[in-house]
């Protein structure tokens, strides 16, 4: 005899997950400290900036959280120096409180009156690279501010490609976070220092976009 098999016999096909990791936007020090009339300025700063601001009107609701970072500097030691070397010291920049320690204009407009969901300053009286070195108004890591949300992935862009936002990206990485880098949102201090910093963004398991 044969059984045929009731539909509670039977196992249904799982359909695949298709929904999306809950990811952040993470906009680093994008400052006008940073831009070409700044005091450490980076070629092509601006327009990253203006790029960034329209990646945010088109895009804000793809992301549960925009994040963004400062260098918010008080007296960050031996940091800053009148003969920097450019690798661990450099002129002043990012005063905190100063015009331009404050977010790009671009950048300020393109998030509204509601401002960041998460916003960190970093390096108030020591250098720090990474945007996870900052804390929010509260003296609340990046960390905590991230696992509040549950987020599990980031896109990342900013200003400089070659040193903060390499640094702020090995460590989300370093972190078990996924990392995306967008290549056209982020700009470095010379093209060598930016293709090593993807380079070792890919090698440590980010992606480029």
């Amino acid at each position: 005899m044969t059984i045929h098999p009731t539909s509670s016999d039977t196992t249904p096909d799982t359909a695949p997950d298709t929904t999306p990791p809950p990811r952040a936007l993470l906009i680093v020090d994008v400052q006008p400290t940073f831009c070409e009339e700044g005091e450490l300025p980076v070629s092509g700063g601006n327009d990253t900036a203006f790029r960034i601001a329209d990646h945010l009107r088109d895009h804000r609701e793809d992301y549960v959280a925009i994040i963004t970072s400062q260098d918010w500097h008080i007296d960050p030691a031996e940091h800053f120096s009148d003969t920097p070397d450019f690798v661990d010291t450099w002129p002043p920049h990012g005063l905190a409180g100063s015009p331009n320690a404050q977010l790009h204009p671009a950048v300020a407009a393109a998030l509204g009156e509601h401002g960041a969901d998460i916003a960190v300053k970093k390096g108030q009286h020591a250098a720090a690279y990474s945007a996870f070195d900052g804390t929010d108004d509260d003296g609340v890591a990046l960390t905590s501010l991230l696992a509040r949300l549950a987020v599990t992935d980031l896109d990342v862009c900013g200003i400089a490609e070659s040193h903060c936002v390499r640094a702020s990206a090995e460590d989300a990485l370093r972190l078990g976070l996924g990392v995306r880098l967008l290549t056209e949102l982020t700009v470095p201090v010379t093209p060598e220092s930016g293709a090593a910093a993807r380079a070792a963004i890919v090698t440590a398991g980010g992606v480029l976009l």
